[in-house]
């Protein structure tokens, strides 16, 4: 008398599964490319703080250096603007003379140059013949500087003159730019697109200074 055999069914995979398996990888992977999106931003835009806090501390140090200008500065308070998409990009309603010199210098392209040491004996700089001059270069070179690292930069310096209390002299730099948010969602885009760049995209960096 024969008997029907019967085989045992190999466990697997049902198509079901398969496809389960594959959203649940996809939604993983779409994190990490967005994790990887922040970290290069985060990465950007402490790269771009860390150039405002260096171009900063580098007019501090031409401020230091040129202390006949700086520690004398007249008017009360001492007031100097620098924005690269203005013409001119530097003004000062305290001392014009200055900030015009050192917006010509720009349009020139002299802000570019060295002017440290001699050529066959002459100074580098020929024009450059009083403290307000140098202060011109340095803040055209500086300008330079500041628009070739930062995006849409601008600047105000600052400072207040107590001689007359025997105080020294007090400035503020402060540097401001635009920083792209690439963690945007679409209600963020929509707004920003109908009310312009908002305040956290600005960040402000703000030194210290005593000439």
């Amino acid at each position: 008398m024969s008997h029907p055999t019967t085989h045992a069914r190999t466990p697997g995979f049902s198509l079901v599964e398969v496809m389960a398996a594959v959203v649940i990888i996809c939604v993983g992977l779409l994190g990490i490319a967005k994790l990887q999106a922040l970290s290069l931003s985060n990465s950007n835009t402490s790269r771009l703080r860390a150039l405002a806090a260096i171009q900063a501390a580098s007019l501090a140090a031409s401020m230091h250096s040129n202390r006949e200008y700086w520690a004398n500065v007249v008017g009360a308070p001492y007031s100097l603007s620098f924005n690269s998409a203005a013409a001119p990009a530097i003004t000062s309603p305290s001392d014009a003379a200055t900030a015009g010199t050192a917006a010509g210098y720009i349009g020139a392209g002299f802000g570019n140059a060295a002017c440290i040491g001699t050529n066959a004996g002459a100074p580098m700089c020929s024009n450059i013949t009083n403290p307000g001059q140098l202060a011109a270069f340095d803040l055209a070179l500086w300008a330079n500087s500041l628009e070739a690292l930062l995006p849409n930069p601008s600047a105000t310096i600052q400072c207040t003159n107590s001689v007359a209390v025997n105080l020294p002299t007090s400035c503020t730099i402060q540097i401001t730019w635009t920083e792209t948010a690439v963690a945007m969602t679409t209600q963020e885009a929509q707004y920003q697109g109908s009310n312009g760049t908002q305040q956290f995209e600005q960040p402000t960096y703000l030194l210290y200074v005593e000439p």
